[in-house]
């Protein structure tokens, strides 16, 4: 059987929708199982405030996806216009040029795309 893939997008800094984002992935593994499944959270906007080491807000719970192989994504753009750097963010946190392109990419690609 082949893979479901998901992309999640995160544009909101608000720890709720951050919170939302998390529980729904974590809810997706859980459901479908993680050899089932490939998952990608892409935020731009307030959205990357999400992956900041400090306040380091979802660490755990970020680490504890990672392990399950979701891969997490920030937004280049967003990130210089909110004045921030790759040294900001968690460890596990991978910068893409443009997190609208890696959305449209994605979806041109066939991956399911979830904005909780």
């Amino acid at each position: 059987m082949e893979k479901y893939k998901v992309v999640f997008h995160l544009d909101e800094g608000a720890k709720g929708r951050a919170d939302l984002a998390l529980n729904n992935i974590e809810n997706l593994i859980a459901d479908l199982g993680e050899d089932n499944v490939d998952i990608e959270l892409v935020s731009n906007s307030e959205g990357v405030t999400a992956f900041l080491k400090v306040p380091n807000l979802h660490g755990a719970q970020i680490k504890g996806l990672v392990a399950k192989g979701v891969r997490f994504v920030a937004c280049a753009n967003s990130l210089r216009q909110l004045g921030l750097t790759k040294d900001a963010l968690l460890e596990a946190v991978e910068i893409v040029p443009a997190g609208v392109s890696e959305l449209v990419k994605k979806q041109a690609q066939g991956w399911a795309y979830i904005r909780p």
